[in-house]
């Protein structure tokens, strides 16, 4: 009950998720209820619920998709609704024209062009053999009817406060860039304190591999962005947020190498504080060194974020990638004069530098 609370007092309070739902839901209520008055109330339509049915699906999360998957729903219905009313006029039997098109509409709705909406081809053809006596001027309402219903729900949707999701995009990419600040600090911490415990560099690994899950779904929310604003009419309003463009996928860029170095790092550490594992652990002053570039990793990282996704300037993060490169250097060095002679140590370490020079480079980049 607190959580549904909370919930409400979100939707309320200010711009968010739980406000985009509340409102989306209300849309859909208005699109079924304009689509009942005309059909039903006003007009006495034959089939009536049809319009208010399509209607409130069609209300979709953008308005693209609205427009997309109307034009494959009453496709799909319109097939259904064909095929059963031509084998229905010639059996003259229910069961029978349902043991012959229901199979065929099924199969239809697993053609690409119709989508996720090809099961309506069987829908409509239900709703022919279901419906008392087969006619053509029945048939034909009903497909009039869907057709109005796609109209309102499509047009309440672009009109009535077309969803954007620029905010939810931006606050995805923002929250996994903290994450991975959090984690890499964490690391180093535990680096410098020479702590080893193989319980604590298991949580770091499970929490690089949930850094991982969340650069997925950035990359998810930065394409739904991209698809709300297309037919949308708020885009061209005076203060709409801005095009969902090269600097969202230069940070999905940036994120995913962040990602990519911290659960390498993590798994590194796992191994190393593993005590059935014969290889030994690095030297002390060689893990702080690295300790010491994973926060330095971490700073410009939030830089970074707080550069493109906040309110505050990038003015700081050429000093900081210069400082990480001049550690990385440091640390090159270090490993150089290192006495290992364990190849198994060297190409994971290796493999982690050259993965940190990526980093840094993707962070250097002008104009990311």
């Amino acid at each position: 009950m607190s959580a549904a609370v909370q919930t409400v007092r979100r939707a309320f309070t200010g711009p968010g998720r739980e406000r985009d739902l509340a409102v989306q839901a209300v849309k859909a209520a208005l699109a079924a209820w304009l689509a009942w008055a005309v059909s039903g109330w006003w007009l006495h339509a034959p089939m009536a619920f049809v319009a208010p049915w399509v209607a409130v699906v069609l209300v979709e999360s953008t308005v693209y998709r609205s427009i997309a998957h109307g034009l494959q729903q009453l496709a799909a219905v319109a097939a259904g609704t064909v095929a059963a009313t031509a084998v229905g006029l010639v059996l003259h039997s229910t069961m029978a024209a349902m043991a012959l098109v229901l199979p065929l509409a099924i199969l239809l709705g697993q053609w690409r062009r119709l989508g996720s909406q090809g099961i309506y081809a069987a829908t409509g053809a239900l709703f022919v053999l279901t419906n008392g006596s087969v006619t053509v001027a029945t048939s034909a309402a009903r497909i009039g009817e869907a057709l109005f219903g796609a109209v309102v729900g499509i047009t309440v949707n672009a009109l009535v406060r077309p969803p954007l999701y620029l905010r939810d995009g931006r606050a995805v990419l923002r929250d996994a860039t903290e994450e991975a600040h959090d984690i890499l600090r964490d690391v180093a911490d535990g680096l410098a304190e020479g702590r080893w415990d193989a319980e604590e560099a298991d949580a770091w690994h499970q929490r690089a591999l949930g850094l991982q899950r969340q650069v997925e779904q950035a990359r998810s929310a930065v394409e739904w962005s991209r698809e709300s604003l297309r037919a949308n009419l708020r885009r061209r309003r005076a203060g709409a947020v801005p095009l969902p463009g090269k600097g969202l996928d230069d940070a999905l860029v940036v994120l995913d190498y962040a990602a990519v170095h911290t659960a390498g790092v993590t798994r590194t550490v796992l191994e190393a504080a593993d005590e059935d594992r014969s290889a030994p652990r690095p030297h002390p002053p060689l893990a702080r060194r690295y300790g010491q570039f994973l926060c330095e990793t971490a700073h410009a990282l939030r830089l970074y974020s707080r550069s493109r996704f906040g309110d505050e300037r990038d003015d700081d993060l050429p000093e900081a990638v210069t400082r990480l490169r001049g550690t990385l250097a440091d640390l090159r060095r270090d490993l150089a004069r290192s006495t290992t002679d364990d190849p198994d140590q060297l190409a994971t370490y290796g493999a982690l530098l050259a993965q940190a020079h990526r980093l840094a480079d993707q962070l250097a980049v002008p104009g990311r």
